[in-house]
């Protein structure tokens, strides 16, 4: 299966299953604490890695890698968690949203709500906040691997946010991880089958054996 065919059938999934699945293969893949900004937008694709640092005397760019973020690929940014300054508002949303990229998660905030709300861009932070980051941080890296909430992303991995939050999934582990998330899903359709044809919640999910669904086995 081609990449594209993967993120195709990931778009499909929930973050809640595909996490299932990563815990099963033991793949630590939840970022907590990003939240989506505009509820009701997710997205699927492969990520395009910043990474931030503090400023010194010579003073560096906060936005301009975007004009190299291939439409359908996810920006993921690494602020370190940042919350006293953005790295992401209108301009860039607007750049966004008309290159078609997928979505943007950032370890730290953004600002500029109503031009995001407009726009319904599929963007995912710790928060908001109206400070600009010009002149407090700058980019030093980009498509190097980086860390949002204690998890190691690297470029190409795959990114997929929902309501609930964002997963990062490798690569390398793509193909298995839905694999087993296509898995779970059938069997939990099973159990809500049942459910709704009468059948007790504790005999629905023995049926298909559901408290061993998410339990990590060794490969």
């Amino acid at each position: 299966m081609d990449i594209k065919q993967i993120i195709d059938e990931f778009k499909k999934m929930d973050t809640c299953c595909v996490s299932d699945a990563a815990d099963r293969l033991g793949i630590p893949c939840g970022l907590y604490g990003i939240k989506p900004v505009v509820k009701g937008t997710s997205f699927c694709g492969q990520a395009f890695t910043v990474h931030y640092v503090p400023c010194g005397t010579v003073k560096g760019t906060v936005g301009d890698f975007l004009d190299d973020v291939k439409p359908g690929e996810v920006v993921v940014i690494d602020n370190a968690g940042r919350d006293y300054c953005t790295v992401w508002g209108d301009l860039m949303s607007i750049s966004a949203s008309a290159r078609g990229i997928a979505g943007t998660v950032i370890d730290g905030v953004c600002r500029d709500l109503p031009t995001i709300y407009r726009l319904q861009y599929p963007i995912f932070t710790k928060g908001t906040y109206m400070v600009t980051g010009k002149d407090r941080v700058q980019v030093d890296q980009v498509n190097v691997p980086v860390a949002v909430s204690g998890i190691q992303i690297k470029p190409g991995d795959i990114i997929l946010g929902d309501d609930t939050g964002v997963i990062a999934i490798p690569l390398e582990a793509a193909e298995k991880v839905l694999e087993v998330s296509l898995e779970i899903a059938k069997k939990e359709a099973l159990i809500e089958d049942a459910v709704k044809s009468g059948k007790g919640l504790k005999e629905a999910r023995a049926s298909v054996h559901y408290h061993s669904l998410q339990t990590h086995v060794e490969q």
